[in-house]
């Protein structure tokens, strides 16, 4: 298989699109898992992982990765934030910190 394009997105849209592509035929076997793993752990609806991405593209530091990966795990504190920017480039005022953790707790 050849990979002509890549996109990051997030669980939400990648649930939605393996359940759509499950009522229209069976999932292969890394497929299932997959769709299995997301719904134990993705746990937030369409409508507010948009809500949420169209606030936190606001932010100019953050990139279309750095919003999927907020979105996939919702960090609930500074700690977590931490976490998923640790490996990342970006350097985040507390301000931005704080502002990121404020739209994920406004749309939980």
């Amino acid at each position: 298989m050849e990979v002509n394009d890549e996109k990051v997105t997030n669980w939400v849209e990648v649930k939605k699109i393996l359940l759509k592509k499950e009522k229209e035929n069976e999932l292969g076997y890394e497929q299932k898992n997959a769709l299995d793993h997301l719904r134990k752990f993705c746990k937030i609806s369409e409508a507010k992982a948009n809500k949420i991405i169209s606030e936190l593209r606001q932010i100019e530091k953050l990139k279309d990765k750095h919003i999927a990966n907020i979105v996939n795990f919702l960090p609930e504190n500074q700690e977590e934030l931490r976490i998923l920017f640790a490996n990342e480039r970006v350097v985040l005022t507390d301000e931005d910190k704080k502002k990121i953790l404020k739209i994920v707790k406004d749309n939980r």
